[in-house]
This record gives structure tokens, C-alpha cells and sequence, in this order.
């Protein structure tokens, strides 16, 4: 039997890593454990979270916390080599583009354990972003590479990497979601807003670019303030978003207007109920753009630029900036959308694929 190691550093990755700690757990092969880095708090990171994905206490916890870049990726180094010194494991997956995904792949390749990096591929093009220099750094030096798309194929071959250390496994994240879909349909979340039988539009918004200074998050308020007074919005505010609102003086605005209900964060089965019946989503979160393709809603992404160009290409989504925000809102809302397609391997049997291709690279 062979031991792996499943990192994991805030909310989205136990998401994608629940689906494959339970088709790990089902084989004869192999022993999974949880590595819980601690890089990031989340206030939704509650007992109740890890019950819902069925995922048991982490088996390590590195503990880092928050800091600079610099200061999270030496410090998840400095933990998780300790970590694999006393219990060495046969392999590692990281997922997903934060600090710490980089950093134990690093480790990892250092001490000549097999990484393999779960979500690879993906680009923005945008080495402004941290998680795109963390998404190359992973992929230059991972052993295996699971993919969620053609296009994320078609990136690393570009990079120069070969089809042998390639495996197209699909989107990890629609397995949580249909995971968990009986209980997003049990939730009563959607109806405790109040919208019942009436269209919404659902905001959630965190990246710096929009929401760390008022030059740009004025803006944006103003243009969800007016669009609300077309179709009602619901804005599941971030942390990090609500208190720019407020060092901004901009949550009077908000509250003021009658068709918009600001929220604070919901758990993972609540906000996807929300979701799942929302008119249109406006957003600047990656997983978002997966979800609402899957879901065929339409999906406005605030931002220049995607790591996930296949749900423009082939669904839902548009990226679109703060001055047509209201424009595209109208247009989505009066059902001028495209309507995407079915995409390969987005079927809730990732987790499976995944085990599957490393059972086969483990010679088990």
C-alpha cells in the first residue's frame, strides 16, 4: 500500500481534494492523508464544512498562517520537509495556484518524491498574478500533470512538456459540487434572502485589483447600484471586500439601495444554492467560472484576463470591465447570452479518472 499526501492550504482545495481523498480511500492501494498547511484563515473552514465533504481531521497541520509571499512559501518549506523527513510518503499531490501549492512541490521534488499536480495547465498570461507565477513554477517541476481541459494540454506542451506526463482527468471541482448537490438542493438559503420566484443577480467579488483601492471599487459599487435597479442583486461580499467597503466609505451605498442585499460569506452548500438560482453571476473568482458554465448561468468575470479561457470558448462566461458591467448585466439578463456546451470530462467522475491514473503510475 502506498502513502499519499493530499496538500491542502484553504477552503477550494479540501473542495477539490475531498473528491479524490474518498476514491484514494475506497482502493486496496493506498493510504491518503491530508496535509492541512494552514496558509490561509477562512472563517467558513467550520466542523460543519469538513462533515458536509465527509473529510476527517487533517492528518498533518503545518500551521503558517498569513504573510508575505516569501514569508508563506519558506515557512510551508521549512514544515513540510520536516513533515516528509518523518513520514516520508510515496507521493504527493498538490492542487490548485496558491503559495503553498508551490511550495510542497518544491519540497517534494527536492527530496525525489513524485509531485503530481492537480489542475495543471491552466493560464492567464498574466505574470502580474501570484497565482500564475505559482501555477508555472508547479507545473515546470511536477512529475505528473492532471488536467482539467484541452487547453491546459495544449499549454504545458507549449512549455515543453511531454504527453507521457500528461493526463487529461477532467474538473476536479464539479465532483464537489455533485458531491454535494443533494444538500445544496436541501438548502433553504435561497429562500431565507427573500427572492423566492423573482430573478437575481449573485456578486461576489475579492481580487486586489478591484477591491483594495476606491479608484476602482467606487466605481464598480456604483454600476451594481444601478443595475440593481433593474434586476435585484445579491452580493456575497469576501472578507477582503467588505472591508475595503468600509475603509472606503462605500457600504452606505450599497445598504441604501432596496434591490441590493449585501451578505456576508456563506458556507460552500449555501452560496451554491444561491447560486444555482441565480439569473446571472458577476464575479472575479476562478471557480465561479467553472461552476456557472457547468450550470449554463450566465457569467460576467470582472478581470482582464482568465486562467480559464475553455468556459469563454466553450461556455458561459465573458470577461467584461467596471465601464460595460451594466450593459452586459442587461444583456444577460434579457437572455442575450451564449449557452455554452457540454464540456469533456466535467461529469463528476474526476476523482476517479485521477485515482485510476495513479494507480496505473504507482505500478499497483
Amino acid at each position: 500500500m502506498i502513502t499519499v499526501h493530499l496538500i491542502a492550504a484553504a477552503r477550494p482545495n479540501f473542495m477539490k481534494i475531498a473528491p479524490l481523498y474518498h476514491a484514494l480511500k475506497r482502493t486496496d492501494w493506498c493510504n491518503p492523508k491530508i496535509v492541512h498547511t494552514g496558509q490561509h484563515y477562512d472563517v467558513n473552514m467550520s466542523d460543519v464544512f469538513f462533515r458536509d465533504l465527509r473529510l476527517p481531521t487533517a492528518d498533518f497541520h503545518l500551521g503558517i498562517g498569513s504573510g508575505t509571499h516569501a514569508e508563506q512559501t519558506g515557512n510551508v518549506m521549512i514544515a513540510y520537509e520536516n513533515i516528509c523527513t518523518e513520514h516520508r510518503p510515496d507521493w504527493i499531490v498538490v492542487v490548485g495556484d496558491v503559495n503553498s501549492t508551490a511550495a510542497c512541490a518544491m519540497v517534494g521534488t527536492k527530496l525525489w518524491i513524485p509531485v503530481v499536480h492537480l489542475e495543471a495547465g491552466l493560464r492567464s498570461g498574466d505574470r502580474r498574478m501570484p497565482e500564475e507565477i505559482n501555477r508555472l513554477v508547479t507545473d515546470a517541476i511536477a512529475d505528473v500533470l492532471w488536467t482539467p481541459s484541452i487547453d491546459a494540454d495544449a499549454n504545458l506542451i507549449a512549455e515543453g512538456k511531454t504527453t507521457d506526463q500528461i493526463d487529461l482527468i477532467g474538473n476536479i471541482m464539479i465532483d464537489s459540487f455533485e458531491m454535494l448537490r443533494g444538500k445544496i438542493e436541501q438548502s433553504t438559503a435561497y429562500e431565507e434572502i427573500g427572492l423566492v420566484g423573482s430573478e437575481y443577480a449573485l456578486v461576489t467579488l475579492h481580487r486586489p485589483s478591484n477591491v483594495d483601492s476606491a479608484d476602482t471599487l467606487a466605481p464598480i459599487v456604483q454600476q451594481l447600484v444601478d443595475v440593481s435597479e433593474n434586476i435585484p442583486i445579491v452580493f456575497v461580499a469576501h472578507p477582503r471586500t467588505i472591508d475595503g467597503l468600509k475603509r472606503f466609505g462605500l457600504t452606505g451605498e450599497l445598504q441604501a439601495a432596496e434591490a441590493v442585499i449585501l451578505l456576508e460569506p456563506l458556507p460552500y452548500v449555501d452560496f451554491m444554492s444561491v447560486v444555482t438560482h441565480a439569473k446571472l453571476v458577476i464575479t472575479d473568482s476562478g471557480g465561479l467560472q467553472e461552476e456557472t458554465s457547468y450550470l449554463g448561468i450566465p457569467c460576467l468575470t470582472l478581470r482582464e484576463n482568465t486562467e480559464r479561457p475553455i468556459t469563454i470558448t466553450d461556455g458561459t462566461n465573458r470577461l467584461i470591465t467596471t465601464a460595460n458591467l451594466g450593459d452586459m448585466a442587461m444583456e444577460a439578463a434579457a437572455g442575450n447570452w451564449p449557452t455554452g456546451r457540454s464540456l469533456e470530462y466535467w461529469d463528476g467522475k474526476t476523482a476517479d479518472r485521477a485515482a485510476e491514473c495513479l494507480r496505473r503510475r504507482a505500478g499497483r
